[in-house]
């Protein structure tokens, strides 16, 4: 069997074939794989959101309620599987702002309040309110059907 690193640039159909037939009958290791590549992907998927944003680690560490040293083990090593829905429901949010937004706004609209937060600002919200409040915030900023002529 190639490598991980030979495995790179082919079919990821392949290699999951390819990882799953080498560990076949070890459901174990294949269950804590798919948990540990979860981990790993929500950090890869932290890390976008901070992009985006344009926060700090720092910035998001506190929205989370964390040091900025726990929040860069996260980014390195994956987000802990009982935070993993609220990274799920702030890249949900991050992609309404980025369909509707240029991406170089988002930043000043995610940090200058607004009056249908009760003039808080977006990154308050899931601070203060939890990331479904903040998704949820978001969806409303864009709910172009409850607008009036």
């Amino acid at each position: 069997m190639a490598t991980i690193v030979e495995q790179q640039g082919r079919d990821p159909a392949e290699v999951a074939s390819r990882l799953v037939a080498l560990h076949r009958g070890q459901r174990e290791w294949l269950d804590a794989f798919a948990e540990e590549f979860e981990r790993r992907r929500a950090g890869a998927t932290l890390g976008r959101i901070l992009r985006i944003w344009g926060l700090s680690r720092t910035e998001a560490g506190e929205m989370f309620g964390i040091s900025r040293q726990a929040l860069s083990k996260w980014l390195d090593h994956g987000v802990p599987s009982d935070r993993a829905e609220q990274v799920a429901n702030l890249s949900r949010a991050t992609d309404h702002l980025v369909r509707h937004l240029k991406e170089d706004r988002i930043p000043a609209v995610v940090r200058t309040p607004a009056p249908g937060l009760g003039d808080r600002r977006l990154i308050e919200v899931f601070a203060e309110d939890g990331d479904r409040a903040a998704l949820e915030a978001v969806r409303a900023m864009f709910a172009f059907s409850d607008a009036h002529a």
